[in-house]
């Protein structure tokens, strides 16, 4: 049997592995198997951390709102809060809850006075 050129396409796909891990460090970023471990470690990571990113957004919000209530006797606490913004079926979610504690306090003020009501 005459002998056959491996041809481009194994070269372009480590080409393409190399391009995504050119920022790691060492042989990370050299070695093709390496590279191909690493770039499944990354992806995993990503993946989990994206989940992981809006849990800790929602924990940031919920302490900015707890710290604006507890802080200026506006309401006794978080959970209570909450509960009777359900009750009064006034649907605002916690980011911008966060954010009018923060930017805007007598807007929240106001919004926790006709939840007392």
């Amino acid at each position: 049997m005459t002998r056959i050129k491996r041809g481009y396409i194994a070269r372009r796909r480590r080409t393409k592995i190399r391009l995504f891990a050119s920022s790691f460090r060492g042989a990370h970023s050299r070695l093709t198997r390496t590279i191909t471990q690493q770039k499944i470690r990354a992806l995993v990571s990503a993946y989990q951390d994206r989940g992981r990113q809006k849990r800790d957004f929602r924990r940031l919000w919920i302490t900015r709102i707890n710290a604006v209530i507890r802080g200026n006797k506006v309401y006794y606490n978080y959970s209570r809060l909450i509960h009777n913004l359900y009750k009064k079926q006034l649907l605002l979610n916690r980011k911008i809850l966060a954010q009018i504690a923060i930017l805007n306090r007598n807007c929240f003020y106001m919004i926790s006075n006709e939840i007392l009501k």
